[in-house]
Formats: C-alpha cells, structure tokens, sequence
C-alpha cells in the first residue's frame, strides 16, 4: 500500500499583479503543508495571470515571471509543486507548467493542445508542444527539460494534462498511462458556464479510471481580467472515483483542497487491466528522475463535500446568483471603484442589477466576515463605520430613478420599493425639463416641431440619452462605477439607446437572455440563494409588464409588442446565432416549439429578428463589458464575431419569405374554407 496526500489549489490572481498572485501562490504553499500534502498543482499561467493577452508577447513579462518563480522556490522545500507561467523556447511561446521540487526547479511541461474556440484565442500568444518531444531550456545559465516530460520523484511518476489537454479525444493522459505515471496533474484555467463543473467531473473521473491513477485538478477561481469568470472547484479522482472537490464561487483568495490517495492499488488495478499495453523499450528520453522522499501516512476516509444548492432544482438559478455576485465583488476590488450607481426604472433587468449588488454584499460579509470584507476594500473610507451587511449596500449602492412625464406610478413604486428592500440610496429626479431643452433647439434647428407620429424613435432616445449625464456625473463624483442594465436579448436586436441605457463602465446581465432573468427574479422574490434569503419586495416589479416607458402612456408601450415576446426571441437566437441556423430553418423549429402560434407571425418574429441582428452589430461593439455566462454569449470581443457591415441577409429572408407563401399556399389546398 502507498498512500500520498495530494493537493490542489484555487487562486483568484489578476493579470500583471505580480505581488498579488506571489502572495497567492505562496499562501497556497503554507496551507497545502500545514494539511500534510506533499504534492501541490496550481492553476494555469497562476504566476503571470491567464488573462494577459497580447502583453504575453512583451519581453519583461517573461522576465518578472521567471523572477517570481524562483522567489517562491524557497517556500517549496520538501514539497512537489506545479506552478503556470509562459516559457519562451527557440522563438516560440509555449503555456507550460514549471514542476519544483524541494526548492529546485527540475522541468517544464509545455501544454499539447490549444484552446482556440468561443472566447480562447490561445493560439494567438502559445504554440502547441508536439507530442513526445523533449528538449532543453537555458534560464539564468542553467540548462532545465521542457517538453512532454514524466517526473520520477522518489518512486512516484508524475505526468500533466494541461487544462485542454483533457478535454480532447486524444488526452496525453493515455500516453502518460503506458509511461507508467502514478499521478496526473492538471492545472488549469477553465472559466464558468452554466452545467459546465459536471463535464469537469467527467473527464477527471474517467481519466483517473481509464489511466488507472490519481487525478489532481486545479483553477483559477474569480473574476481574473474583467470578463471571465472562473469558479474555483478543484477536483481530486483516484481509480475512478472523485474523493475531493474544493467549494465553488468562494470570495476567498487562495483555497487549497487535499486527499489522500492510494498508489499502490491504482498500479495494481493497471496490471489487471487486459487492455492496458505498457510503452517497452523507448520513452526513457522523456522521464526525469529525482530523489524525493515520501512520508508514511495512516490511511484515512476522504469526505466529499458537496453543498446542497449543486444538487437541488434551482442548481442554474444559484450559479447565476454565485457567478455575478463574486464577479461584481472582484470587479470593484480589482478596478478600485468605491461602489455602484444604478439607474433603478422599477423594471425587471435594473432591479436584478441592484438586487445582486446587494446580494454579494451578503454573500462577501458572510463568507469573510465584516473584517475581512473591509479588509478587502481598504479604500473605501465610508465601511469603516459599517457594522451590518446593510449599511455596507448603503455605503456602496446608489439608485436613481430619472422619471419623464411618461414614467408611471407604479414603475416609481417598484423602484422605491426595491431599493427600500436592499438597503441601497435611493433618489428620484425629474428629466423633462432637460428632454424639453434639447427638443426645443432640434425644433429650432430643423424648423418645425416634432411629433410622435414622425419622430417616434428620437423621441424616445432624447430621453434616454438625457438620463446618462446625471448618473455618469454621479459616478464620477462618487467615484464609482456606473452599472449598464442591458441583457442578452436586448443586445440580439439592438433594443436599446445608445448612449442612454447602454451607459455604463460593466454591464452585469449582458450575458443572460431576458426570459431566463424574468424566471430569475420570480424565484428571488419567492425562494432566493440557499444560505440567504428571497426578496419578497420584488413581487412589485414581477407584476409589471417590461417597458421602456419612453411614449406617452396611452400608446400602451411594452417590450414584447415592440419585438416579439421574450421566449420566442430567446429560441430565435439560439437557433440562429448559436447553432448557425437560416431564417427558413429558424421558423421551420419555431413552428414545433409555438405550435399555437400562427405560421405568419412566427415568420415576421423571424425576419425581425434576423434584420434586427444585422442591423445593429454596431451597438454590440460598443456595449461594456460583460460577464461570460454560457456558451451562447454575444460579446464581439470574446465570442460571437459578425461584421457591422453586411447584405442584411436579403437573399436568405427572400427565401423565408417564398418559403412562408409556400406553406400558406399548401395549408389553403389542404384546409379549403
């Protein structure tokens, strides 16, 4: 029997933050040996920050993470540890993990395959290692292996999948198990989506199983670079099962998550396995070998914790509550911004906006108590003196209301009354006489008046536009950071004013289509995030119709009798922008999902749609930032590319059109009155 208690760590680091991710790294260090382990990975490019983009490419990066390297070297005596950095090597750049081993660096794994899909773009800054391949590195006058490599350390063969390196068809993890290797390590950078934690699950068990070894993965954890979330959750398998799994979404820094597994009956299962065929007589150029002395432990039961919310109903509910609140939470530390201002309508995407402001207050003050969470915003001189959750919300929210004569009560109620609920400031301020001011001098321009029957549209946007000002100056003067409200849905087509509503410095929803946040704050309002509470004031904003409220308030203005009604849009975009479908293939599955909608308004919803998307690409150029959420994001930035200007897709609605008189036609043959 040999039993060796292994680690993995999860560190919320911040690109070019040296001091930052090397205080990180070597908390994770202290912890990983105060719980007994011996081997330690950490996450993907830990030391420089995954996040770096085209500064990979600058000289003095490599510099600074070769000099933090070797200052955390000391730190490693009598432990094996992986840390992540970029490595130069005969003109190329390779994503390579450094593996130290009492206090010495002894090699370099480089990464095999690289991410290149959705929002990883890897291969702009990495080469890939080829498989098998080992060669030589010179640092600081000394020569170190790089390559496809296996570490020999005092008996224990250690091997890397590094991060996609496991979520290939052809793992180096199969190689690795005919070089005999006991362990795999993967570090790794894999950011959050929506169901993706069980996918990591998959591959680590089936890899410790179909590898016959210990499964070691770690990543990052936080908002890291503005965009991406990551969510911790290391994972530790061993011969087929998970034995450790870290918490997810944790405010903490540095979370280490250690196991003891058993060596010896992996080995043992491996020569049972008929199918496992061992590598004879070649591979020798590819192990390191090193002296490393393990200790004797007693064997122990490994605990598997795994909270109630991940196995509950509400499982995509909680993490869209999780993953924003701590990306706001990073957001604000990392940028330096003293809080938030929200321009509150009552409607459902500012009130979510609000409501999850005041949730990661919450979640942050729970999990790391008052103390800790000042700790965290030293900077902010007005927490000193709060002593409760809610005095920090006060502290760090502001919600304005900015009503127009077409404002209704009952949106001013909703927004007052959300505010009251979250403990946020709250004021309310009159715009028409600011939208008056510049309607006269258009009027004055133009020479003639503007009504709604000609000038609806502009109408509209003055509006909005005039209620940017006075939420960016409050901002400025506040030194916070002013929050755009906008959602996914909205961004498909354009349903926005820019530079009205579409202010703001991060835009926390944009990532999340409009039905799915409806749903959302139905289930705040009666259920809310396990270990706080639900938010019953939001009955008030759950009951309203979604407006803009920008025409008179006869005119009956809604959302969805602007566009479409808000499931349909969200299937519409699906189908057309994340599985790539034409408007003709688009309305022929929109007819088996509305089956009591009509074929001629399901056509126009599509055709809608698709000139409403082509049309506006501009607006999603310039919308903020946003959190990534799933793999049906529309950032130009990190995911869905479309060029501003383009032929609108006429031939392809010609072809919707001829398809829809069609099947009007063969309905009237087959259906004659």
């Amino acid at each position: 029997m040999t039993l060796i208690r292994v680690a993995g760590a999860a560190l919320n680091q911040t690109p070019l933050d040296w001091d930052g991710n090397l205080t990180n790294i070597l908390r994770a260090i202290e912890i990983a040996r105060q719980s007994g382990a011996k081997l330690l990975c950490l996450p993907e490019l830990c030391i420089t920050g995954y996040g770096c983009e085209d500064t990979f490419h600058s000289p003095s990066v490599h510099r600074f993470a070769w000099e933090v390297l070797r200052s955390v070297l000391p730190a490693t005596e009598g432990m094996i540890v992986a840390l992540g950095l970029p490595v130069w090597h005969k003109g190329g750049l390779f994503d390579a993990a450094s593996l130290v081993v009492n206090g010495q660096v002894v090699g370099f794994v480089a990464k095999q395959h690289l991410a290149s899909e959705g929002l990883h773009y890897e291969p702009r800054w990495f080469k890939a290692w080829p498989e098998g391949k080992v060669d030589e590195i010179r640092l600081d006058g000394r020569c170190y292996p790089i390559g496809d490599l296996v570490f020999d350390c005092g008996g224990i063969k250690i091997g890397f999948e590094i991060c996609e390196d496991a979520w290939v068809a052809q793992r180096p993890g199969a190689n690795l198990a005919r070089l005999g290797v006991d362990c795999i390590l993967n570090p790794s950078a894999s950011h959050f989506a929506f169901g993706k934690l069980e996918i990591r699950k998959r591959f680590v068990v089936e890899g410790s199983r179909a590898f016959h070894v210990s499964y070691v993965y770690s990543n990052l954890l936080g908002n890291e670079a503005g965009r991406i979330i990551y969510d911790g959750g290391v994972l530790i398998a061993s011969g087929g099962r998970l034995v450790a799994m870290g918490p997810r979404f944790s405010f903490q820094p540095v979370l280490v998550t250690a196991a003891v597994v058993d060596v010896g009956v992996n080995r043992m299962d491996r020569a049972r396995a008929g199918s496992f065929l061992p590598q004879l007589g070649a591979g020798s150029s590819q192990e390191v070998r090193l002296e490393f002395s393990w200790p004797e432990i007693d064997p122990e039961p490994n605990i598997l914790h795994i909270p109630k919310w991940e196995t509950g109903p509400n499982v995509k509910e909680e993490e869209f509550f999780r993953a924003i609140t701590l990306g706001l939470f990073d957001y604000l530390r990392k940028s330096r911004s003293r809080g938030f201002v929200v321009s509150l309508s009552g409607g459902a995407d500012s009130s979510a906006t609000s409501c999850l402001v005041a949730l990661m207050v919450e979640r942050a003050t729970a999990e790391l108590g008052m103390d800790g969470f000042r700790r965290s915003l030293p900077y902010i001189e007005g927490l000193a003196s709060c002593t409760d959750s809610r005095a920090c919300v006060r502290t760090l929210l502001w919600c304005i209301y900015q009503a127009s004569r077409h404002s209704s009560a009952e949106t001013r109620q909703a927004a007052e009354t959300v505010a009251e609920a979250i403990g946020a400031r709250f004021a309310s301020v009159q715009i028409d006489d600011a939208v008056e001011h510049y309607v006269r001098i258009a009027e004055g321009l133009l020479g003639r008046t503007l009504n709604w029957e000609t000038d609806d549209l502009a109408l509209q946007n003055i509006q909005a536009r005039v209620r940017a000002p006075l939420v960016w100056l409050l901002a400025n003067l506040e030194g916070k950071l002013l929050l755009a409200t906008g959602n996914r849905s909205e961004a498909a087509v354009g349903y926005a004013t820019m530079d009205g509503d579409t202010c703001g410095g991060l835009s926390p929803l944009g990532g999340i289509d409009k039905a799915f946040l409806l749903g959302w704050l139905v289930w705040l309002e009666k259920e809310g995030p396990e270990g706080l509470h639900p938010i019953p004031a939001l009955a008030v904003v759950n009951r309203l119709l979604p407006t803009a409220e920008l025409r008179p308030q006869e005119a009956g203005q809604t959302d969805e009798a602007d566009l479409m009604p808000y499931d349909v849009l969200d299937v519409i975009e699906r189908a057309a922008i994340r599985d790539r479908k034409s408007p003709v293939e688009v309305f022929r599955g929109l007819r088996t999902h509305f089956p009591h909608c009509s074929p001629a308004q399901l056509a126009t919803w599509v055709e809608r749609f698709f000139i409403l998307w082509c049309r506006n690409q501009w607006k999603r150029e310039r919308y903020a930032p946003s959190f990534h959420l799933d793999d049906e994001n529309l950032d130009p930035k990190t995911w869905c590319r479309f060029p501003i200007l383009s032929g609108g897709m006429k031939r392809e609605l010609d072809q919707l059109r001829q398809v829809f008189a069609e099947t009007n036609a063969e309905k009237s043959l087959t259906n004659p009155r």
